[in-house]
């Protein structure tokens, strides 16, 4: 039955009271003789003085279609759990047809959904892009996924780069959001996709953007090279603005909830195999809901517009700070790269290529040396000394050594034990016992380390407390202590050096 306003159904049932017959109540009022006809039955035992609220509640009931219960009904509570869940409608409706044999439409799913939890449609204004000018990139949590290398459950995230004009995706999980994996991320979804976009689209990432800002953004420095070398222009996201990067909002959106929901597999190798072949049979196949058409089909006609790759491959695989010692070296993976000594004391920019080290100071280049490939390995560039330190400064192990036997034999012995067990790890506190000498002398440092192997502690702390408390300048005790196996806490003094003897015969005593 058409729906009438209230006004209009008060008029209807005025004129009907009057006795105006249906046909002349149709011709003014511009209404069917069916409409009248059932409004004036229907409202034939309503009280003749009701009020126009009884009226609009009565017309709103009467005037809604009979209704019939729904074949999902016996599926709400199943429905309602994975809606809790965040599943996709789609998704929703293929899991019931398989799990519990439901043989109804979507449509019907969609229409049930609709009246159980009506929502209110959101607004938004679509943005047409031409074929191969742009792609939206973003991380989303994805959850907690067992890490290949240790076998940890840790936090991952989903990186998708969704092509704005035919919406095609590459996807994939990771555990971390460094710069490194960042490049990597993108340099395998260009390959993915056999070539590269004009302008990427990008979410306030301390990878990619150091500062939020539209217009004149400060680009991380690894992440600006990449950009160059690949030929495709940055444009990070307004901040707090996710709409407009609303593609690859609606694209994690879509893989959160249509393959992320209810994954049983937690492995992350696995998991980014079955992601990749759900790209590549489900969300490329699918019928888009703005577009209308396939993602791989609109594809097939955006890959003939994309930039060519680059010819040859972009090698930086990450981006550190370290300090440079006063070797004129700083340390990264274990391994040891020089820079001139004027910049000793500083923060280094440290660029990590497959085959190089670079070392920076803002744009200025300091160095270039060939990666290491294991810990221990010295890279150095004698030029980076000052004249005047340059055979000091050149500590290695094997010339610490040297340079301890110049000192004197204890000298000698206490650089031999450290070094002698893990020379990488003791290198730095031995080169810190050899700078003792600097403010002492050779002498007191000699007779410091004599006696800390006395004790059996040659710690630099312990070394260096000798030192200050001028221990070495006394003589040593004539009986000396029993000399443990290992390096362990010892007194620089004997208890009768403090005492006197009264605390020699109460040890003996005990």
């Amino acid at each position: 039955m058409e729906r009438l306003h209230v006004n209009r159904i008060e008029e209807v049932l005025e004129r009907s009271r009057r006795g105006q017959s249906d046909r002349a109540i149709a011709h003014d009022l511009g209404l069917s003789r069916v409409t009248v006809r059932k409004y004036r039955r229907a409202v034939a035992g309503l009280a003749t003085e009701a009020t126009a609220d009884q009226l609009d509640r009565w017309a709103k009931q009467e005037a809604r279609p009979p209704q019939t219960v729904s074949t999902l009904e016996p599926y709400r509570d199943v429905v309602g759990a994975m809606l809790e869940q965040g599943i996709e409608l789609r998704t929703i409706h293929d899991r019931l047809c398989a799990d519990h044999g439901y043989g109804g439409s979507y449509s019907s799913l969609r229409r049930f959904v609709a009246r159980v939890r009506p929502k209110e449609p959101a607004v938004t204004v679509r943005v047409q892009t031409a074929p191969g000018e742009e792609a939206q990139v973003d991380f989303g949590s994805a959850g907690k996924f067992v890490d290949p290398k240790d076998g940890v459950l840790r936090t991952a995230y989903v990186f998708v780069m969704t092509l704005s004009f035919s919406r095609h995706q590459y996807a994939e999980l990771v555990l971390d959001q460094k710069i490194a994996t960042w490049v990597a991320l993108h340099r395998r979804a260009f390959e993915s996709f056999g070539g590269v976009v004009r302008k990427v689209v990008i979410d306030n990432l301390k990878a990619a953007v150091l500062e939020a800002a539209l217009h004149d953004p400060v680009l991380g420095e690894a992440y600006r090279r990449f950009a160059h070398h690949c030929g495709f222009l940055v444009s990070p996201n307004r901040p707090r603005t996710p709409a407009h990067k609303g593609k690859v909002e609606s694209g994690i959106h879509f893989v959160a909830r249509s393959f992320l929901a209810g994954l049983a597999c937690a492995e992350l190798g696995p998991a980014n195999l079955k992601l990749q072949a759900w790209v590549r049979e489900r969300a490329g196949t699918r019928e888009h809901g703005t577009t209308r058409k396939a993602p791989l089909a609109l594809f097939a006609v955006e890959r003939g517009h994309l930039l060519p790759l680059p010819a040859t491959p972009f090698e930086l695989t990450d981006v550190r700070r370290a300090k440079l010692h006063r070797d004129c070296h700083v340390t990264v993976d274990g391994a040891y790269y020089s820079a001139p000594y004027r910049y000793a004391g500083k923060q280094l920019d440290v660029y990590l290529f497959e085959r190089v080290v670079q070392l920076f100071d803002g744009r200025e280049l300091l160095a270039t040396h060939p990666r290491a490939s294991a810990k221990g390995t010295w890279r150095t560039n004698q030029a980076h000394y000052p004249p005047e330190k340059a055979a000091y400064l050149e500590k290695t192990p094997q010339r610490c050594r040297e340079l301890a036997r110049l000192v004197g034999p204890a000298t000698g012995e206490v650089v031999e034990s450290l070094l002698g067990e893990r020379p990488l790890d003791r290198l730095r506190a031995v080169q810190a016992i050899l700078r003792l000498g600097d403010s002492v002398g050779k002498t007191r440092l000699e007779a410091a380390c004599a006696r800390a192997l006395h004790y059996g502690d040659v710690r630099y702390r312990r070394i260096k407390d000798i030192l200050n408390a001028a221990l070495d300048q006394q003589p040593l005790p004539e009986r000396a202590p029993s000399r443990p196996t290992q390096m362990a806490f010892a007194f620089a003094r004997q208890a009768e050096e403090f005492f006197g003897a009264a605390a020699r015969k109460e040890l003996q005593r005990c």
